[in-house]
This record gives structure tokens, sequence and C-alpha cells, in this order.
């Protein structure tokens, strides 16, 4: 990965460490509805005349059906059932269920293009991946936050085909036009009903929590995440969940006093180790791009 390529990594890790323990803060006061509202309206409000007058928007011409495609695999979806799950399971614990995305990104991609092949070393990367998985949630499960935890698998499969939307339809289209125009559908159609269901007194902590969530976790986070994408390629960038992950349960243990428990120590190492084996380049790969240059 180049210097680039590690500093946009970096940056986009620390960013996306944030947004667990803010959402499980703000779901203390606030429906899961009202949250996504929070968090995308005054992202919508502070990017699209941005890209209105750099003239951004113009290049999302013909690519509206693959945008809507984006916004709710990446957004619309992913965002409420994360509100709602972290209602009910730590912020720890639902950071480390979206360690899955470099795993369903490699099976997504394989989906959308069979005439790969997957390496052996993927495949054993999908194998220890999977056990990760299992030992996470079989010993942190119990029948309660089994449904939650489902919750956030969706979210991990919404979150590793976004970038795949990106790389094969969404290119040529500026990113600041695709961030902003997702959100603005998004606050659209979450904002009537976030009005509605939002509460008499809200606390400074949360209003704290939905400004960084919607500044800095939203607007400058996916700013950056698309020029990761360009620069490393949508498998590799989901490999932005393993830095953002650890930050997410510092940041949990420490100041919102969640446990670490058995299920994290063990299945989150494994999980990683799988992750890097799936996303890693094929031996054949390396070959060729040696030969090429």
């Amino acid at each position: 990965m180049s210097r680039r390529g590690w500093l946009l990594f970096l940056i986009v890790s620390l960013l996306w460490g944030l947004p667990y323990f803010m959402i499980r803060i703000a779901v203390r006061e606030l429906d899961p509805v009202s949250v996504v509202m929070a968090r995308t309206l005054p992202a919508a409000l502070v990017l699209l005349p941005i890209a209105w007058r750099s003239g951004a928007l113009t290049t999302l011409r013909g690519k509206l059906g693959w945008l809507g495609v984006y916004t709710i695999v990446e957004f619309g979806i992913p965002w409420f059932f994360m509100a709602t799950a972290e209602q009910h399971v730590t912020s720890s614990l639902a950071s480390l269920l979206i360690c899955a995305t470099p795993l369903f990104s490699v099976l997504i991609n394989k989906v959308l293009h069979p005439e790969r092949a997957i390496g052996r070393r993927r495949l054993v990367g999908l194998a220890l991946g999977s056990v990760g998985v299992l030992a996470l949630v079989g010993l942190d499960t119990s029948a309660d936050s089994a449904w939650w935890i489902g919750a956030m698998f969706i979210v991990a499969v919404g979150y590793a085909f976004g970038p795949q939307v990106i790389s094969a339809h969404l290119t040529e289209s500026s990113g600041l036009a695709v961030v902003a125009v997702s959100v603005a559908i998004v606050a659209a159609i979450y904002t009537p009903l976030g009005i509605n269901r939002w509460p008499n007194h809200v606390s400074g902590e949360v209003w704290l929590a939905l400004a960084t969530l919607a500044v800095a976790c939203t607007t400058a986070a996916f700013l950056l995440f698309f020029m990761l994408i360009k620069e490393v390629g949508p498998a590799r960038s989901t490999v932005v969940t393993y830095l953002n992950t650890a930050i997410a349960v510092l940041l949990g243990v420490l100041f919102l006093h969640e446990p670490l428990t058995t299920g994290m120590l063990i299945g989150f190492p494994i999980i990683v180790a799988g992750s890097v084996f799936a996303t890693s380049p094929s031996r054949s790969v390396n070959a060729a791009s040696h030969q090429a240059g």
C-alpha cells in the first residue's frame, strides 16, 4: 500500500472508530430513526451546496439507479439497523461484528464475478474468519441478543456491498456528489419520522455525540473513504474495520464500562487474521504484476 493509502487508512480508521461509541450514547435518549436523521440531515445541508457549487453533481448523470442502490446498502438500511441493535448490545460487540465485513466483501465479489477464482490463501482466510465469528458469537450470544447480532451482520453485508457498487459503477462520479446526494436521500426519508419521535429534552452529551456523528463520522469520513477505495480497491478498503474496531472496543471498555469478554479476546484476532488472508492478493496476481512491471 502506498503512503497515501496508509494515511487515508489511518484517518478513516480513527473516524470510524467513533460511531459505535457515539451511537450507544445517542440511543440512550433517542429513537434509532431520530439518530439516523440527526446524523444525515446536517451532513446533507453542508455537502449538497458544496457539491452543487463545485459542479460535482453533474458526474451523477446516468448513475442515479446505482446511486440509489449504494444509498440503500451503505446508509439507509445499515444505519437504522446499527442504531437499533445498539439499544440491546454493547458498542464493543457491535463494532466487533462489523469485522466480518471484509469476509462478506470477498464472498460478494465472487458472486458478482463468478469467473474469478478464489485462491487457496483466500479460502483459508474465509475459513479462519468464519471460525472467529463463530467464536465471538458463540461465546457472547444470549437468546435475547441473537436477533440484534443478526441485525449487525446485515450492516456488515451492506458495508461490504457498498464499495463493490462504487468500484463497478460509480468510479467516474465525484465522491463528494455521491456522499452528498446519498445522505440527502436518507435524510429526506428519515426526517419526518425522526422529528415525530424527537423527545422533549436532549442532554448536552447526546448533542455532542450527534454532532460528532454528522461532521466527523459522516461528512469527513466518507469523503476520505472514497479516496481510499480509489487508492487501494474495494476489498482492501474494507480492512479499515480492523483498526476502527480496536478503537471502538477501547472506547466502550474505558468510557462506557463495557465488558471485555472471552468471545472478544478469542474471536477478534482470529477474524482479523482470516480477513487479512481473505483480502490479500493471490500469488498469481503478484507474479503477473511483477511481469508487467
